[in-house]
């Protein structure tokens, strides 16, 4: 989840195919994102979108308006302009599934494993799960 109520968080990962020349064009092609494509994601629903590095692995972290759905909205983003259907399968040429996806998935959604907000504390665990503190003898 994002900040807002209304705002999906969707954190999704894949791997960029070992080749550093095509490493270097996936790059070069987010830095210059095509027009029809960042306007077709905000038309779809996606009110924001980062995508990080480290060496071949890639995270997205989306957050989307509320009814967003990955397969139905990127469907319809792809289906919008000749210039999306062409960005996404030229994206898909330097992609690759990273482990633990599904067959014929790339973008593969992670696992939410941990949160800290300040100001927020977890919820406690119910009374017989909880740890006693030992004193010190």
């Amino acid at each position: 989840m994002s900040d807002s109520s209304n705002t999906i968080r969707h954190v999704m990962t894949l791997d960029l195919k070992d080749d550093p020349a095509g490493v270097a064009a996936y790059r070069r092609y987010h830095r210059e994102i095509w027009p029809e494509v960042r306007d077709s994601l905000l038309r779809v629903g996606v009110l924001r979108m980062d995508i990080y590095a480290l060496e071949r692995r890639l995270v997205m972290v989306m957050d989307t308006r509320e009814g967003f759905d990955l397969k139905r909205s990127f469907a319809a983003h792809a289906a919008s302009h000749p210039r999306c259907a062409e960005w996404e399968e030229l994206m898909k040429t330097f992609q690759q599934a990273p482990p633990g996806a599904r067959a014929g998935e790339l973008w593969t959604t992670m696992e939410h494993v941990f949160h800290l907000e300040r100001g927020r504390r977890p919820p406690r665990a119910p009374i017989g799960r909880r740890r006693r503190r030992r004193r010190a003898p």
